[in-house]
């Protein structure tokens, strides 16, 4: 008896360690023992064989080693609901809860976490009422669960951070952490202090971790760092969440050169190979100018590369238009390296698929998407892609996919309403912003940058105000500069540019960049030269580099004959190293790019396509096209007779629309994407060629999208 007893304390022993170091084989054969009965059967070892399975991944195993308990008891009922919760499996993990005949603490906090985790409020806040109803005890995994599944409700929130200090449960540290971080999240970082700095000796790694997050979050950096500078003082141990945290404080107030200092010091404490650290890493690179070149070493340093270190990676590189090519190779590479794509990864990816304007690859995603049965946070996904749709010129399966969404966000709203006013539909835009007035969908600081673009792609001056008014009047929010360049382009666009110029002088902070480049595009619309060299002193006082106001003070002079002024500007950008970005549009045909510049000669079928080019051009003469010679920008004593014509039908937008007709199937609408603002002589033209071919033609520039369809565009020939 007492060598059985030995025997079972030792099988028992071994398979405790299978299940804590997941030693699949191990313990596959502790199972295949005790399935021939060579251990005596009992519950609880059946109990322990459903944990290991599921501690290993094998959801299915786990289940069968359920059904084959004898006598299964609460421990064997949560264990195997604790398999199915961890694979997101909540509507079987709630049958499994419903069979439970007298479910206990760790049922309920199981179920109640997971749905909390998913954001699935409803269901989570049912359990916990339905346990208060019964007055069943509850602890702090209970409410710090609770407090989770309240999300955005502060109001709930609230109510909850009563009752834990009525019911006694300010003495848990996990409670007081996930109020720091939800009230942080939900924009009230005094009452996050609060809770913090009354926690007193409460107050574990992760407390701290969470109010460095914080104050990262609201853009503290300084206090973030202080914080972490105290945490140092009094020895308290610092892993890679802390780290991480400090990590966020650098990327929140752009601090790229500290986050460098910082950097070193995690190389030489080693924690730079660490997967959550450099997720951390790669963040703050990213989203520091010139600091993405820097990511793929950093990423190449981590001997493991998780999930999350695959999708920050992905994010970085769609931030940025020129790597949204390398987003998609790195989003392929993660897959081949075995990673099962999140709701994070197809946002990131999606997200750079947009800047490239790619319907095919678009598509391809949207599939795989659907494929993947992606469990949680599914609407942020529709959300990328109604976003992805928008920008790749197909409004109509944008609206289609927000139609079919079974719920929307403020997120949904705001990127549908973007799309319409990025496409010039202006009336629809401001129809769908209005819809968002109710309880559950509230307007944010975005959602007016969207609307107050409607307007000023609209020419809605009245209604830009009444907007820009009842920001601050009703939803309490005060505009920013972004809002303020909103409606100075909105002044500008319309005419008005001494108020566009009184308002950028009374404003409540200094315009900045985006400001004054607003500015100077409406003075190069008007025509307003003295007003422009103001606009672009200002913006050069700011971004000395940025070669844009001085292009376009010279094709201003330029068009005003002033050949002395130019020569000027374009010395003073040589004489200070600033290069133009080149102009270039590009189209995709069966999946491939094809990339054009002015006066191209590098495509194979350039010749196919001039000859095209001179065809349709006297068939747009004889419907009436005069070539507008003002956008050739070449001096009248420096060209021959007919070069400014020959130049203008060189541009690169004729060219990708001349190699899309021919390459394209009669009737298929076209899709052009040019780098910067379509020029006014292309804009006259494309309406032609839209006539000319049948052809619904859609060029997205720089600022919005242009629809050309039977001689007309959407922007009304205001743009």
């Amino acid at each position: 008896m007492k060598q059985i007893s030995w025997t079972l304390e030792n099988f028992g022993q071994l398979l405790k360690t299978c299940i804590a170091q997941r030693e699949l084989l191990n313990g596959k054969s502790l199972h295949a023992i005790y399935f021939k009965s060579l251990v005596p059967p009992s519950t609880y070892f059946s109990n322990h064989f459903i944990l290991f399975y599921s501690k290993c991944g094998l959801l299915c195993s786990a289940r069968r080693a359920f059904d084959l308990t004898p006598h299964p008891n609460v421990f064997s009922f949560n264990a195997i609901l604790a398999a199915y919760a961890k694979e997101s499996l909540l509507h079987i993990a709630h049958q499994v809860f419903d069979q439970i005949s007298q479910p206990d603490l760790v049922s309920y906090n199981t179920l109640i976490s997971a749905y909390a985790d998913r954001g699935d409020k409803e269901p989570a806040l049912g359990l916990f009422n339905g346990m208060r109803e019964i007055d069943f005890d509850m602890d702090g995994f209970t409410l710090s669960a609770a407090i989770t599944a309240a999300g955005k409700d502060v109001g709930l929130i609230c109510q909850l951070h009563g009752l834990v200090v009525s019911g006694g449960f300010d003495s848990y540290a996990s409670v007081n952490n996930s109020l720091v971080s939800y009230y942080s999240k939900n924009g009230f970082l005094k009452e996050a202090q609060r809770v913090f700095y009354e926690m007193g000796e409460v107050r574990n790694e992760v407390s701290w971790n969470s109010m460095i997050v914080a104050y990262g979050q609201h853009r503290h950096g300084s206090k973030a760092l202080s914080l972490f500078q105290e945490m140092l003082r009094r020895d308290l141990c610092v892993d890679m969440f802390t780290l991480a945290s400090v990590l966020t404080a650098f990327t929140s107030v752009e601090d790229l050169l500290g986050g460098l200092q910082f950097h070193a010091k995690l190389i030489k404490t080693g924690f730079n190979q660490n997967s959550h650290v450099g997720s951390g890493l790669i963040d703050l690179y990213s989203k520091c100018a010139g600091g993405v070149s820097a990511c793929p070493k950093i990423f190449e340093e981590i001997p493991s590369p998780d999930l999350v270190l695959w999708n920050t990676m992905i994010s970085g590189y769609s931030q940025y238009d020129e790597f949204s090519e390398a987003a998609l190779d790195c989003f392929r590479q993660m897959q081949r390296a075995g990673h099962r794509p999140d709701d994070a990864s197809f946002v990131c990816v999606i997200s750079a698929c947009s800047n490239l304007s790619s319907p095919s690859q678009g598509k391809q995603l949207h599939s795989l998407a659907i494929k993947s049965e992606i469990p949680s946070n599914r609407i942020s996904v529709s959300n990328a892609l109604i976003a992805m749709y928008s920008k790749c010129g197909n409004l109509q399966d944008a609206r289609r996919l927000f139609d079919r969404m079974p719920e929307h966000n403020t997120v949904s709203l705001n990127s549908m309403i973007a799309g319409y006013a990025q496409h010039g539909n202006g009336i629809e835009s401001l129809r769908l912003f209005e819809s968002m007035f109710n309880p559950n969908i509230v307007p944010t600081s975005i959602t007016f940058i969207s609307v107050l673009s409607a307007c000023a792609h609209s020419g809605k001056v009245k209604e830009g105000w009444k907007y820009f008014d009842m920001m601050a009047e009703k939803f309490g929010i005060e505009p920013e500069a972004e809002h303020y360049s909103c409606m100075i382009d909105l002044l500008g666009r319309a005419g008005k540019l001494d108020e566009a110029e009184r308002l950028i002088e009374t404003m409540p902070f200094d315009p900045g960049s985006v400001g004054w480049a607003a500015l100077l595009g409406a003075c190069k619309m008007h025509g307003n030269i003295e007003l422009a060299v103001k606009a672009a002193n200002n913006l050069l006082q700011l971004e000395p580099s940025n070669a844009v106001p001085y292009v376009v003070l010279a094709n201003m002079y330029a068009s005003a004959g002033k050949w002395e002024e130019v020569a000027s500007v374009r010395k003073l950008m040589r004489d200070r190293c600033v290069k133009k970005k080149p102009g270039c549009s590009w189209i995709e045909v069966n999946q491939r790019t094809h990339v054009f510049v002015a006066e191209d000669n590098s495509h194979p079928m350039i010749k196919e396509i001039r000859k095209h080019l001179e065809e349709t051009l006297m068939k747009m003469k004889r419907a009436g096209y005069v070539p507008d010679v003002r956008w050739a920008l070449v001096k009248e004593d420096e060209s021959v007779e007919g070069e400014k014509e020959i130049r203008l039908g060189h541009h690169s937008e004729k060219l990708a629309v001349a190699f899309g007709l021919i390459s394209t199937k009669e009737g298929e609408p076209m899709l052009v994407v040019k780098n910067l603002r379509i020029c006014g002589d292309c804009h006259n033209a494309i309406k032609f060629i839209s006539t000319i071919s049948g052809r619904e033609i859609t060029v997205r520039d720089a600022y919005r999208f242009h629809c050309f369809k039977e001689g007309k565009c959407s922007c009304g020939d205001y743009w």
